[in-house]
């Protein structure tokens, strides 16, 4: 009897405590701003991540790196912007969506798809932002995502933006006389460096950090925010001002290592992608500027952290700091003469490698090196801010790791580039196999170079077929390209040719 008392009292004490807790749960619970920063072709050479052969002076990165947690083994889901940006902020895989190039218009192929600023709305968020989130060209950031919008207008190089399609906005004019910037004849006309004549403040990128810095300035406590600022450098064509070249004097430079025989062992579907664009590279070697393309590559990286540095600082001032969640990503990263290849499109290391940095009120800090993708930012953002989680999310959420940065797991992230071609990164190792059947392997715990393909060295095909089963099952076909619609950027609405299907980026429902 006793006994049974004591139970039935047990019992009242906890019902009591859920129906506190209830009424608790009935008032809304406060949600953590989100402060999420992109930077476009940053690869590893950050100093937190100790990847360049010098030194790199990004000490804003390096400070955030110490609040938060570091991803030290983080992977784009494809090493092009369009097609990465658009699996970050959909939460979907190309090999998902179909949309594999930069040649994709996101939303009149993915229209229901609730991308991360409209979940953040529809989750009570005030949603802003500012420069490159989604890809840069026109129609990528439709009215209907976001509260308010500020895009890049290209003030700096509109002589560059002569596409109508892509640059309707720019008044494409004559080169400057001074044009090519970097003094080398022959490239492409983005693959440029230099310092242009104009005030610092008026660069794009100051232009978007301006705007993020008088929202944080201006910002209310109550209702919470989902700041998005993304910066345009170290994207070509790195022109920035001078005191960033003269951080990093020609002599101190160091170029990355280069194996002439590197690509002897690559299969012919590895070949073809370092082959593109590798004309850039010989050009500048041939006009002894390899050194010079490298500092700027640096300066960019530099004028970059700067510019972060200033919405940190202004989001400090905000007294919102202890209330935000801070996330800092790259979108893929990029090649400087490795493998004999220029820019990015590959899937070995330099291309793949980005920096992560989460920094999250009441988590941990630390260093992770456990393979990730960008394609956990959304599942994470998700948990982290009390939001539905969505089930088709090809990633899944971090928080585990913002616990415990010190997690030990077996997880693997993979990369996708163009239909067919993937790579799988594990903790040690990379695998690749291209659409045409050729693969790749590399231990990196004695190769993070990436020299020697081990995929037909002897006891390794454990090791490949293992990762071999994190490679997509199905390819969704091709999305329509962009020429298969016709695009209004003054009503923002697509008209599919074939079917007449309108859709219109400024309605919300």
């Amino acid at each position: 009897m006793i006994r049974r008392t004591v139970t039935l009292h047990f019992l009242f004490v906890i019902l009591l405590g859920v129906m506190t807790l209830n009424e608790m749960r009935s008032e809304p619970l406060e949600r953590p701003n989100v402060l999420f920063l992109a930077v476009d072709d940053m690869r590893d050479w950050v100093g937190c991540l100790d990847s360049y052969g010098g030194v790199v002076k990004t000490p804003n990165i390096d400070q955030l790196a110490a609040r938060g947690v570091l991803f030290s083994n983080a992977h784009c889901p494809s090493p092009k912007c369009a097609p990465s940006r658009a699996a970050v902020m959909t939460g979907l895989m190309p090999s998902t969506t179909g949309l594999y190039a930069n040649g994709h218009w996101w939303y009149p192929n993915l229209p229901d798809t609730v991308t991360m600023p409209r979940h953040f709305q529809q989750g009570g968020y005030l949603v802003v932002g500012a420069g490159k989130i989604f890809h840069h060209t026109a129609g990528n950031h439709p009215p209907n995502q976001w509260d308010d919008f500020l895009p890049i207008r290209f003030r700096d190089d509109p002589w560059f933006r002569v596409s109508q399609l892509n640059y309707p906005w720019s008044q494409s004019g004559p080169f400057p006389d001074a044009y090519p910037f970097g003094g080398v004849v022959g490239l492409p006309h983005e693959n440029d460096w230099g310092v242009l004549p104009i005030e610092d403040a008026d660069y794009d990128d100051a232009l978007t950090v301006d705007y993020a810095v008088r929202f944080l300035e201006t910002v209310k406590p109550g209702k919470p925010f989902f700041l998005a600022c993304g910066l345009f450098r170290p994207h070509l064509p790195w022109y920035v001002p001078q005191r960033f070249f003269d951080l990093y004097p020609l002599e101190e430079v160091v170029l990355p290592d280069v194996r002439d025989d590197d690509l002897a062992d690559i299969p012919q579907g590895g070949r073809d992608f370092a082959i593109d664009r590798r004309k850039d590279f010989l050009t500048i070697k041939k006009a002894k500027s390899w050194r010079r393309a490298v500092q700027a590559y640096l300066a960019s990286i530099s004028y970059a952290d700067f510019q972060l540095g200033k919405v940190l600082d202004a989001l400090k001032k905000s007294g919102e700091e202890k209330r935000t969640i801070i996330v800092l990503w790259s979108d893929h990263g990029w090649h400087l003469g490795e493998k004999r290849h220029w820019h990015k499109s590959t899937l070995w290391e330099e291309a793949t490698r980005v920096p992560l940095i989460i920094a999250a009120p009441g988590y941990q800090r630390g260093v992770t090196s456990a393979p990730v993708g960008l394609i956990d930012l959304y599942p994470t953002l998700n948990e982290l801010c009390d939001l539905p989680t969505i089930d088709s999310h090809d990633g899944v959420s971090l928080v585990p790791f913002l616990k415990n940065p010190g997690l030990r797991s077996d997880r693997v992230v993979v990369t996708e580039f163009r239909k067919g071609n993937a790579a799988v990164r594990s903790e040690r190792y990379r695998y690749i196999r291209y659409a045409g059947g050729g693969e790749e392997l590399y231990d990196h715990s004695s190769d993070p170079n990436e020299w020697e393909n081990l995929i037909s060295v002897a006891d390794h095909r454990t090791i490949a077929d293992r990762l071999a089963r994190h490679l997509p099952e199905t390819w969704a076909p091709s999305a329509p390209t962009k020429a298969a619609f016709d695009f209004d950027p003054d009503t923002f609405t697509w008209k599919e040719k074939r079917s007449g299907r309108v859709v219109n980026g400024r309605a919300k429902d």
